[in-house]
């Protein structure tokens, strides 16, 4: 199938529920303007030196979400244009965005990261931290950073129950806090692998690479 049969394929199946995110990391521009072309606008990075480079040779109609881990010193070269950044895990990172995009005149969309996996190297906050961080006066200070929501991967395992669990888990923790702060619409889980599962748990955002593209 064609890289815009896959992308009608995904969207069918995850709608109404879920808008899907092309994740495009080491994919060859062509990929990507096969996409656009097919009228397909909405792609997310895992590094901000690829995001950047490919921002300048694309279309300036697409939509850019930074999905993979953010350092606070590279926040300044996507604030420019960055619609969204996924993975916000830590109030000094938040500062940075919202620092940065003052500069850039704009407000810019985060999501908090989430801890869900049983994983030592995943990246996120608890849901202790994520509750305080929202709750903070120095949170409050922040103009020009939303928080449009949350954000988790769950384990990298083949236990299905385990993913549904941790899926199920992050969505609890999203509904106790969007009924506090109603800016709170999007829940970003579920990859190439879990995305059907994660949209059956309330995923609005999937971030789907290989079952658009072909394995790398």
């Amino acid at each position: 199938m064609s890289i815009a049969e896959n992308i009608q394929k995904i969207k069918a199946e995850i709608a109404p529920n879920a808008r899907l995110i092309a994740v495009t990391k080491t994919k060859p521009v062509e990929m990507l303007m096969e996409a656009y072309e097919a009228g397909f606008k909405c792609y997310g990075e895992n590094k901000v030196q690829e995001m950047v480079t490919k921002y300048e040779q694309l279309p300036k109609d697409i939509e850019w979400h930074l999905i993979g881990h953010l350092q606070t010193n590279k926040v300044k070269y996507i604030a420019p244009f960055a619609a969204m950044i996924h993975s916000v895990d830590s109030f000094k990172l938040l500062q940075e965005i919202n620092k940065q995009a003052v500069k850039n005149d704009r407000v810019i969309d985060c999501l908090l990261q989430i801890f869900i996996a049983q994983e030592e190297t995943k990246f996120g906050l608890s849901e202790e931290e994520a509750t305080e961080l929202l709750a903070s006066e120095a949170f409050q200070q922040l103009k020009n950073v939303r928080i449009a929501g949350l954000m988790g991967m769950a384990s990298n395992t083949e236990d299905e129950d385990q993913v549904r669990r941790e899926f199920k888990g992050l969505k609890q923790l999203f509904d106790s806090l969007r009924a506090l702060y109603p800016s709170m619409t999007e829940l970003s889980m579920g990859m190439s692998g879990d995305y059907r599962m994660a949209v059956k748990e309330g995923s609005t955002l999937v971030r789907v690479g290989s079952a658009i593209f072909g394995s790398r």
